[in-house]
């Protein structure tokens, strides 16, 4: 299994409703900053505290067009995409669910009847 601290990372930076909101508009398409603030009803400065968030941690990649460099234009970062999708996907695979019991003292120690043998 992955990296449980770089997935709890990305987990903990996708909770904020906002990034999350942002992210889940960039996974529909490229899209600057005003249209992100207009879609989503955020002030753009904080749109764009957001868009730093999830750019430092290699979700999102941004670029400029060559004719026009005055706009900035977001979108998702595919590798990173599918590793958190990977990570995600090892991390909730039902066939990690082991049949086990328990081997703590009571079930040890005190031939518990609620434990099976």
């Amino acid at each position: 299994m992955g990296d449980l601290t770089e997935l709890s990372n990305l987990l903990k930076l996708l909770a904020d409703p906002t990034r999350l909101s942002i992210f889940n508009l960039l996974m529909g398409g490229v899209h600057c900053n005003c249209e992100i603030s207009e879609k989503i009803d955020i002030p753009a400065n904080l749109i764009s505290h957001h868009l730093k968030v999830l750019t430092k941690a290699g979700l999102i990649t941004s670029f400029r067009k060559e004719n026009d460099a005055r706009w900035i234009y977001y979108c998702p970062e595919p590798e990173k995409v599918a590793a958190l999708r990977t990570h995600l996907d090892e991390f909730l695979n039902e066939n990690r669910i082991a049949d086990r019991e328990p081997n703590c003292p009571p079930c040890k120690k005190l031939n518990n009847p609620e434990c099976k043998e």
